[in-house]
């Protein structure tokens, strides 16, 4: 018999038995982003996004949908999400069967952005994964959730 396990329920040991995934001591993403300065437009772009989920979360709990709304939608247009070749998709469903134990985790990614140029040999690689959580759950509640997305998306693409 199959055990179904909702992502949303992982904790990160669970993340780290089931699908055999480690914390990299280094930790660092510098080997991976070659990031140019931000513009004077950039930088006020930013700070209006922050003051405006600022004014949200001072007057009450901002619940995930608004999270969402407020702060990512405005920043994947700013970084360029919104452009061609980059696909976005939201509440995709994805399920993750781990072979060694009769267990499938299932859940929903909040927001996924992929690389859609497609020869007709490569799957689409995944640039980006958004899981959002309302403003009254504590900001690491979320990572499990994550991480186990994008052990599904090592299916794709040979890294994360």
């Amino acid at each position: 018999m199959t055990l179904i396990v909702d992502a949303s329920s992982l904790c990160l040991n669970d993340v780290h038995r089931f699908l055999k995934l480690e914390e990299l001591s280094n930790g660092s993403f510098t080997n991976f982003l070659s990031l140019e300065p931000l513009s004077e437009f950039e930088q006020q772009d930013l700070l209006r996004i922050r003051n405006d989920f600022g004014c949200y979360l001072n007057a009450r709990k901002v619940s995930e949908g608004l999270v969402k709304f407020i702060t990512f939608a405005p920043l994947m247009r700013l970084a360029g999400f919104y452009d061609l070749p980059i696909r976005l998709t939201m509440e995709d469903s994805i399920a993750i069967a781990v072979e060694d134990e009769d267990r499938r985790i299932t859940g929903r990614i909040d927001i996924l952005a992929i690389n859609s140029f497609q020869s007709n040999i490569a799957p689409p690689f995944w640039v980006v994964v958004i899981e959002t959580k309302n403003s009254a759950i504590e900001v690491g509640e979320g990572l499990p959730q994550l991480l186990t997305y994008a052990f599904k998306s090592l299916e794709q693409q040979p890294s994360v």
